[in-house]
């Protein structure tokens, strides 16, 4: 239970996909899942992460949103506050429209195996031409779109949606740095989504919970994702995407081999 509440921090913003390892993990270890109310647990805990980590900033894009709503212009950081608003649309209606669909090809080890290579590929391709000057402050509506619109792969297992998104935003031109935070910030209202979405599938009457579990591996997940945050944002100018590239390619093969 630990290993998944961790594994769930430290996957669910890296470029790897949290999705995969999730079920794959308990696939090859032989573990019982652990359930729908563990999965909310560790949702909350990430979520809260992410807020704690970026606190400043959203406290200053949710103040320039509503100045720029009462005066109908750009404010501050207004516009980086629309684009994290407008960028989720696409994903969030697709999610909530598709939410049976996918959950039905979530388990489904080759389609993970696929979608891990290919899009690893794709992650080391991208970062590898990568000449990005532009921060996450500079970007215009047409990245706005092709980024929110990339968003959506992430509903197939195995994409990683804070990959495929970092992978839009360096093609478009921004650092990695700028790519990972704009990604983390677009992940927000997602993850906050999905957590409400699976609480509404948790809500069981009669049902027993361990709540000592549920509570402990929130906390798990959440610091092992505030850490993950933290030392990604300094590593990635350093080190750039291609180690989880490679990572993501050697995993897809186990994968393959595994399951053949």
């Amino acid at each position: 239970m630990l290993v998944l509440a961790l594994l769930q921090g430290v996957t669910e913003f890296l470029p790897i996909s949290s999705s995969g390892h999730l079920v794959l993990l308990p696939l090859f270890a032989d573990w019982i899942d652990r359930g729908i109310s563990f999965d909310v647990a560790v949702h909350v805990g990430t979520l809260v992460a992410v807020i704690s980590y970026f606190r400043k900033d959203i406290r200053r894009l949710l103040r320039d949103w509503f100045l720029s709503i009462g005066r109908r212009e750009q404010v501050g950081q207004s516009m980086l506050a629309w684009s994290v608003f407008v960028g989720t649309i696409p994903a969030g209606l697709c999610g909530f429209l598709l939410n049976e669909y996918s959950a039905a090809i979530t388990r489904s080890s080759i389609v993970i195996a696929i979608t891990t290579i290919g899009f690893g590929l794709l992650l080391g391709w991208v970062d590898w031409r990568s000449k990005g000057v532009r921060s996450e402050r500079q970007l215009r509506w047409s990245d706005v779109i092709v980024i929110g619109l990339s968003q959506v792969l992430a509903l197939i297992p195995g994409t990683s949606r804070s990959g495929i998104t970092m992978t839009a935003a360096i093609a478009l031109g921004l650092t990695r740095e700028a790519a990972a935070r704009f990604s983390f910030l677009l992940g927000i209202p997602l993850i906050a989504a999905a957590g409400m979405l699976k609480i509404k599938d948790s809500i069981q009457p009669g049902a027993q919970t361990d709540w000592g579990a549920i509570l402990l591996g929130a906390i798990v997940a959440g610091l092992s994702a505030y850490v993950c945050i933290h030392y990604f944002l300094r590593l990635i100018p350093r080190i750039g995407l291609l180690p989880f590239a490679l990572y993501r390619v050697v995993l897809g093969l186990i994968i393959i081999v595994t399951i053949a």
